[in-house]
């Protein structure tokens, strides 16, 4: 009887364990959970290293196969690509940052095959005035979008596109490629017209269970894993006040960019919240990530090694996406947040890749985490 009730215990434990490392879409692809599985595994192993854009794009270059400033500088691809939907509701060829989706599609599937990590964002328009994601008025989009509101079969039919997208998106054996999906990033902050003041907390916490369950219950996309990300926050109350419920999210991230020369404020901020994070990924058995981060134009050249790691070589997150390295722009404005190859932060930058707790492409390749 003893030898019964042990195995019956074992058995419930087993089935607990399982049932805690599956994502949120309990029909999810079989590579979409063995991303989740490995992810959550890799976090005692280092963090990868993640941009966007990568593949498309550089510091005076587009479009050219194979290319990536990182790779120039390193000799390696990042371990995470970083790509946005913004504009495919409305059916433009590009996104909002120029790049076409059919290129798009492809560096996804490219980024797949060497094994990396792939992570969408989606600076969608406001559906009430047709505007940007920067159109924050009036208030009242997002109580627009929801189901009931004025604009919900407008928001459905640009969901709808963002479902097709993401069912295109498949492997060379016809499998489909697994995104790490991040919609309404920033909702704390009140730039965009789903965060901060534009909507209640309530407001955004329904759009984002909707926009889920959309997807997942009405036109079946299965590949994706939802993050859930704010802007800087002040403590765990702040960071939680949106967060739409565990049965809706698989990662847990905040975006922090460096704004002006003081470094040792930038590490204490990444810090204190990055701990923050950690607990509550612990507690919620979800997976933390530095979802955005940055030091535009990155003047200090020893930033990688004295601000970045010191800020994060005393965490475990899955991975840290740095923004896009745009270039030169129409206006004479110069974007970038990782360094090219003739940039002065690019010794520093190889220092900073060689750290053993830092993942790259070549190592990340080996952990085969679709498998």
């Amino acid at each position: 009887m003893k030898s019964v009730c042990f195995l019956v215990i074992i058995l419930l434990v087993t089935a607990c364990a399982t049932a805690q490392d599956f994502p949120v879409d309990k029909r999810a692809t079989k590579e979409t959970v063995n991303l989740y599985q490995n992810l959550k595994k890799l976090l005692n192993k280092g963090i990868m290293f993640g941009h966007q854009d990568d593949l498309a794009y550089g510091f005076g270059w587009k479009y050219e196969q194979g290319r990536s400033d990182i790779k120039d500088v390193t000799g390696d691809y990042p371990a995470v690509y970083g790509w946005e939907l913004g504009r495919l509701e409305i059916d433009a060829p590009v996104n909002l940052d120029s790049v076409p989706f059919d290129k798009m599609k492809q560096y996804i599937k490219d980024a797949y095959q060497l094994g990396g990590v792939v992570t969408i964002s989606w600076h969608l328009n406001n559906p009430l005035t047709g505007k940007s994601a920067w159109d924050k008025a009036p208030q009242g989009s997002v109580a627009a979008a929801l189901p009931d509101g004025e604009k919900n079969e407008l928001y459905k039919s640009w969901l709808d596109k963002v479902a097709a997208f993401m069912q295109s998106l498949k492997g060379k054996n016809g499998e489909l490629i697994p995104v790490i999906f991040r919609p309404f990033h920033e909702l704390n902050g009140s730039w965009f017209w789903w965060g901060g003041k534009n909507c209640t907390a309530e407001e955004i916490k329904q759009l984002y269970r909707f926009t889920e369950t959309y997807l997942r219950d009405v036109k079946n996309v299965h590949n994706l894993l939802y993050a859930f990300n704010t802007d800087r926050f002040a403590n765990r109350e702040e960071y939680l006040e949106r967060y739409p419920g565990d049965e809706y999210v698989d990662v847990i991230g905040f975006d922090i960019y460096q704004r002006g020369a003081d470094n040792e404020k930038f590490i204490s901020d990444a810090d204190r919240s990055l701990t923050t994070l950690e607990a509550i990924a612990k507690e919620k058995n979800k997976i933390p990530a530095l979802t955005e981060f940055g030091y535009g134009t990155v003047p200090d050249n020893t930033w990688w090694t004295n601000g970045l790691a010191k800020a994060l070589n005393n965490h475990h997150i899955s991975y840290a996406l740095a923004w896009r390295n745009a270039g030169q722009k129409p206006g004479g404005e110069t974007e970038f947040y990782v360094p090219y190859k003739a940039h002065g932060s690019a010794a520093d930058f190889v220092k900073f890749y060689n750290q053993p707790n830092m993942i790259f492409q070549k190592k990340i390749s080996k952990e085969n985490l679709y498998k």
